[in-house]
């Protein structure tokens, strides 16, 4: 076996395994949001959770791929490589297309579910399921293929981006925050005074493994971005990763304790989130000590980006837009900043590199956040002209575990349930 073959061999390991890890995540998604809404949703969460995994992959395998990285002529949407045939020269040489597929599509499943956390509770699951066909096969693949295409027109202009702080996580959070927007808050959330009622989180035990498990599985996102085994960088990937976690959420651990006189746990729990997510972007050009600055700022930004939210009425219920949003957009601006000399073509602002890259950051974030807000604003309306994307309010009395799934997440004291109540239309 030569030299090359093994080292292919080794590559195509590492980022199978990579993908797992990312995949993974789901359950870590799954999780934490189970345990951040009311008991009487949490079924609801799992299976939208499916429905970004089933859905997702089939979609983004028949047409999403292709978008993303199929040859275009205008660096605008890819043109070639449906199902996986065709031409798809722009891929990778080291690893087989599949491979690299599967740790795509890994990394597209991800964009869905943070839409979901910020529409838990009162979303129709139908409307769902359509929103997510065309979030994995429109709406994410056209501003990635701008961004991680060697064809796309961000990525000439010199944007970066490693494992999507932009492409992934602004992207989501704003079209989370559309969707925050759209559906309205919750029944009850705000009292008629305008005072805002805290929804208390049904298992926070749940959410906080579910933090654990995304946090897991953040190392194979960001070091497996690398889609090499032997790549010396991957230490360093996974140290800024650590960092910026542990910084985020320290801080908000801090801050909390400061502006509430005691640690608040659901954003102890976020703040480590946002750490990662603010980190993502950068993690193989930025600084141990720039980690820790970008993984501190997401998390207490995060946290004053909760309380605006609530003040003007805007109800998410997981906070994914102050997560990855907020910090998806820190961390892709931090690039400009801190990016070391000789680790990307041109390094930060605070390297003597000038202001072209913070100005390559930030016209790259002000597109994905405007495509992500605005396309998913009107998937859903479009979506209401077939089927309402809220359930009703009765609906949403009773629970979306019952109502629309029609079982419970946790057994009562009744052993048994009569299937010909369940299978109502």
């Amino acid at each position: 076996m030569q030299l090359a073959d093994l080292s292919n061999g080794l590559d195509t390991v590492w980022v199978v395994l990579t993908a797992a890890m990312i995949l993974l995540m789901e359950g870590g998604f799954a999780l934490l949001e189970a345990g951040f809404v009311r008991q009487k949703n949490a079924v609801s969460i799992i299976m939208k959770v499916f429905v970004d995994i089933a859905f997702g992959a089939l979609v983004y395998y028949i047409f999403g791929f292709a978008f993303m990285y199929g040859k275009d002529a205008l660096g605008l949407i890819g043109l070639t490589g449906f199902t996986m045939s065709g031409d798809l020269a722009h891929l990778p040489a080291n690893i087989s297309h599949d491979t690299f597929w599967l740790f795509q599509c890994a990394f597209v499943i991800a964009v869905i579910s943070i839409v979901s956390g910020a529409a838990a509770e009162r979303i129709h699951f139908r409307a769902y399921i359509v929103y997510t066909i065309v979030m994995t096969g429109l709406i994410y693949p056209i501003s990635g293929h701008w961004i991680w295409s060697p064809s796309g027109w961000l990525a000439k202009l010199g944007m970066i981006d490693f494992a999507g702080s932009a492409a992934i996580h602004a992207l989501g959070g704003f079209a989370a925050l559309a969707a925050a927007m759209y559906l309205g808050p919750r029944i009850g959330r705000y009292g008629e005074d305008g005072k805002v009622r805290i929804v208390p989180p049904s298992n926070l035990p749940l959410a906080s493994v579910g933090a654990f498990v995304l946090w897991f599985g953040w190392f194979g996102f960001n070091s497996g971005s690398t889609l090499s085994a032997t790549n010396a960088g991957i230490g360093h990937i996974a140290v800024t990763t650590m960092l910026a976690a542990a910084a985020g959420c320290a801080a908000c651990i801090l801050f909390t304790m400061l502006r509430y006189r005691k640690a608040d746990p659901p954003m102890v729990i976020n703040g480590a989130l946002a750490g990662l997510v603010g980190i993502t972007a950068g993690c193989s050009v930025v600084s141990d000590g720039a980690a820790i600055l970008i993984g501190a700022v997401s998390g207490v930004s995060m946290v004053l980006v909760s309380e605006w939210l609530e003040k003007r009425r805007v109800d998410d219920p997981v906070g994914a837009f102050a997560v990855h949003g907020v910090s998806g957009s820190i961390g892709t601006l931090a690039v400009g900043l801190f990016a070391l000399p000789g680790a990307s073509a041109h390094s930060g602002l605070f390297y003597d590199g000038g202001l072209r890259l913070f100005g390559v950051q930030a016209l790259g974030l002000a597109v994905v956040a405007v495509w992500g807000f605005a396309l998913t604003w009107v998937t859903l309306r479009l979506i209401s002209l077939w089927k309402s994307v809220r359930v009703s309010a009765d609906e949403e009395r009773v629970g979306l575990d019952v109502s629309i799934h029609g079982v419970p997440a946790y057994s009562q004291e009744r052993d048994f349930i009569d299937v010909d109540k369940l299978r109502e239309p």
